[in-house]
């Protein structure tokens, strides 16, 4: 039996706290181990686009309030986005991948330029020095050219630029049905199979 593939979550100050529980859960209900980091604009954006119950150190009852049981199928820890000592700072730590969801513009330059000014920057170039799958999920618009500028350059670094644009081919209902999108999406992207969302049938 192989064992559970450890994915590495970011949460950044970007508008999008949904895209980034639901990626959370959806990764705890494949069996996924996860290392999540919030930063401090990340922890912020929880509560005021979920609600004052939504925090950080409550992430667990938060997730199975939402979407059930089904996310104690995985299991997490929560690193501090100031330790520049934890696991995820080192190649040698074994991470499989990691998603910034959502990634603001300042992080996205941060790791476009290598700059590793936290943990979550310095992690996002472990990705790309190892060679390892990254997935950056920004939520802008419009965009200036310098955020242009440096999504090409973290694309030629290695990372997969996945902006938060859900489709609407499945006739979504409630914002849910958006999130469950973004995230089977990012999902696809981490290599894993998804039933969130219905694949486009010609």
């Amino acid at each position: 039996m192989s064992s559970p593939r450890t994915i590495a979550v970011a949460v950044t100050g970007a508008s999008g706290a949904i895209y980034a529980v639901r990626t959370i859960a959806a990764l705890l209900e494949a069996g996924c181990q996860l290392e999540i980091v919030f930063s401090d604009y990340g922890r912020r954006l929880l509560m005021e686009e979920l609600g004052r119950d939504a925090k950080v150190d409550r992430l667990a009852d938060l997730l199975v309030a939402r979407y059930g049981e089904g996310v104690r199928r995985g299991a997490f820890v929560q690193h501090n986005n100031n330790d520049h000592g934890a696991p995820l700072a080192s190649g040698s730590h074994h991470c499989d991948a990691m998603v910034i969801v959502p990634c603001s513009m300042k992080t996205l330059a941060g790791v476009a330029h290598g700059l590793s000014r936290s943990l979550i920057e310095r992690a996002a170039d472990v990705m790309l020095k190892e060679r390892r799958r990254l997935v950056l999920v920004p939520r802008e618009t419009p965009m200036s050219l310098p955020e242009l500028r440096n999504m090409v350059a973290a694309a030629e670094a290695g990372a997969m630029i996945l902006p938060a644009m859900p489709a609407f081919y499945q006739q979504p209902k409630t914002i849910d049905d958006l999130a469950d999108f973004i995230a089977g999406k990012i999902l696809n992207a981490l290599g894993f199979d998804q039933q969130l969302f219905p694949p486009w049938k010609g």
